[in-house]
């Protein structure tokens, strides 16, 4: 199930970048998906992804896809980017994980002050930043910005990141929540802990986050409600419609993402599985039994329906931030429906398939137990529990009043 790239923009490229095109970045990526999933159980055993790995795809430009112009980045289109995240996931999932998370952190970047997008891309353009959005920190204010507390959990691919982006509220005198921001912290002023040990999405590395008391810049932090209004400093610089984006759209998307290119992954291993079984001597001919026939089927249509919303629901969103019309609510409510659809059906289409696949699917070589549990682990991110989203969508379309930060 390959899907490439559409469209490309490219009108004023960075120099770093000037020469290359989304096409090149999906190509590239394309050739090391044979690595990656040799790749797959090692970066499990390792709880991350290793080190050689990220530099390959440093080098092809992925994390460069949603990057400003003006900091050598392709500045495209974001289905063309969620494109290729599918394609990597598909050969591991948590390299795909990670690839999705790190990789929308550029665009979220963007609508920073240029002096923070300056501090972080100023000399190294290939500077990554983790996350970790959870409001666990606590500010303070003080002349010029804030002193900073807090700890965090689930900050995937933190390890090759220069810097992290956390949530947390600024605190009046009497320690009640007055803003709640996304603050912008260096690694010199975090620590991060090992104590990532799961069961799936094992590669990720998603380990931490504690800051300790530390200064941050007026012009590092950003307002949840600036990217709820499609708002912020940063469009100033990066004017382009890709920074007029709802942040709630974009990174559920990169959420939802990698579930389902792990369920290509899954279905391309459990179709080669049966291949296999079928050209042996089975003498109870499983590979002719027409209710895996269905579940095979079911699961294909699921997967490509789960893509097609997301897709779709990107476009509009693009489409009216091109027009510079006030997205509507009702494609906000929309596109949060269907990304947690997206991840559902895309879990539910690997449960299928494994039902169906017999206890050589057990195997802790098998790559279709691995895709399973990853995308069980995934399916479990906040993002993606559906029970908000979804009602949230039936109350909508019953004419009750929606307040909710998340569109």
């Amino acid at each position: 199930m390959i899907v490439r790239p559409r469209k490309l923009l490219l009108a004023g490229m960075g120099a770093s970048m000037r020469n290359r095109r989304i096409s090149d970045v999906y190509d590239a990526v394309e050739a090391l998906l044979p690595e990656l999933r040799t790749r797959a159980r090692a970066t499990e055993d390792e709880r991350q992804v290793s080190t050689e790995v990220m530099r390959d795809l440093t080098g092809t430009g992925l994390f460069t896809v949603l990057q400003p112009h003006r900091y050598g980045g392709l500045e495209a289109d974001p289905v063309d980017f969620f494109a290729v995240v599918r394609r990597v996931a598909s050969a591991c999932g948590s390299t795909g994980w990670v690839s999705s998370v790190l990789g929308v952190h550029p665009w979220h970047l963007a609508l920073f002050d240029g002096r923070a997008q300056q501090d972080v891309w100023g000399e190294d353009p290939d500077t990554l930043l983790s996350s970790a959005y959870a409001p666990m920190g606590r500010a303070v204010a003080s002349d010029g910005g804030y002193f900073f507390s807090g700890r965090w959990s689930y900050s995937s691919g933190i390890a090759h990141a220069g810097w992290v982006l956390v949530g947390g509220f600024v605190v009046d005198d009497a320690g009640d929540p007055i803003d709640f921001r996304t603050f912008l912290i260096p690694a010199r002023d975090y620590r991060v802990d090992d104590v990532w040990d799961t069961v799936g999405l094992r590669g990720t590395g998603s380990n931490d986050v504690v800051v300790e008391d530390a200064f941050v810049p007026e012009y590092r932090t950003l307002s949840f409600a600036a990217t709820v209004q499609c708002r912020c400093p940063g469009q100033d610089v990066n004017p382009s419609a890709l920074y007029r984006l709802p942040f709630s759209a974009v990174f559920s998307t990169a959420i939802a993402t990698p579930i389902v290119g792990m369920a290509d992954g899954a279905y391309t291993a459990f179709v080669e599985q049966q291949t296999a079984r079928r050209e042996s001597s089975n003498t109870l001919r499983v590979p002719d039994d027409p209710f895996m026939h269905a579940a095979l089927a079911e699961s294909a249509r699921d997967i490509e329906i789960a893509w097609t919303q997301l897709r779709g629901n990107l476009d509009a969103l693009l489409e009216s931030a091109r027009a510079q019309e006030r997205i509507p609510l009702s494609l906000r409510i929309k596109t949060r429906r269907d990304q947690v659809g997206a991840s559902g059906s895309a879990v539910a289409a690997i449960d299928r398939l494994f039902d169906f696949a017999g206890g050589a699917a057990l195997r802790s070589s098998a790559p279709l137990q691995r895709f399973w549990r990853d995308a069980h682990a995934g399916r479990a991110h906040v993002i993606n529990d559906p029970h908000q989203a979804l009602t949230l969508s039936g109350r909508s379309e019953l004419g009750h009043d929606i307040r909710d930060a998340w569109v």
